[in-house]
């Protein structure tokens, strides 16, 4: 099959999935728009150029956007972290973030400079993507993005269990779950 079809067709499947939950779900969220619109944009230029790599640059542009986002949350109320945990938790666990966030300065410090971590770390994978989608065999990228995506997670993930619990030991704080104690009782946040 042509290059250029077969990235089509594997992009046809995510942005069926992203329409799907507009229309039937009636769930429009930013990310749903993000998908569509980086989908046609890169669909369109690869019909403009010809070309397939085009295509292959989606992934790239995708985690430049995210990572510039969660660098511009940095100082904003709240970090993207906080936010994306947010999203995940039940009410209760929510409840938690939000008495944690509240009640200890080095919980807000440590989100905003993970954030600031995993915002980078995105500039560098997108544009090790670039890179790939740009220079190396079309049939190859897609592979490798995969893989891409599951080293800079992994590494960002190890990073952050490992800083946070030395950050946080550091500054009298231990964690249970997704709360926060003092590590003995005579600790003053």
């Amino acid at each position: 099959m042509n290059q250029l079809l077969a990235l089509l067709a594997g992009a046809g499947v995510s942005a069926a999935r992203a329409v799907y939950g507009v229309v039937v779900e009636r769930r429009v969220s930013g990310v749903t728009l993000f998908v569509l619109g980086a989908m046609t944009l890169t669909v369109a230029m690869s019909f403009v150029s010809g070309s397939p790599r085009f295509m292959l640059l989606r992934n790239g542009w995708a985690m430049a956007a995210l990572g510039g986002w969660m660098l511009c949350t940095v100082q904003a109320r709240r970090p993207f972290l906080y936010e994306v945990a947010r999203l995940v938790f039940d009410e209760d666990r929510q409840a938690t973030w939000r008495d944690n966030w509240e009640r200890y300065p080095a919980f807000r410090s440590l989100l905003r400079t993970c954030t600031a971590v995993w915002g980078g770390a995105c500039l560098l994978d997108a544009a090790a993507r670039v890179a790939m989608a740009l220079t190396l065999p079309v049939d190859l990228v897609p592979v490798l993005d995969d893989v891409s995506l599951a080293v800079t997670l992994g590494a960002l993930l190890v990073f952050q269990r490992v800083y946070a619990r030395r950050y946080l030991r550091r500054h009298g704080l231990r964690i249970q779950g997704v709360e926060l104690a003092p590590l003995n009782d005579s600790y003053t946040p």
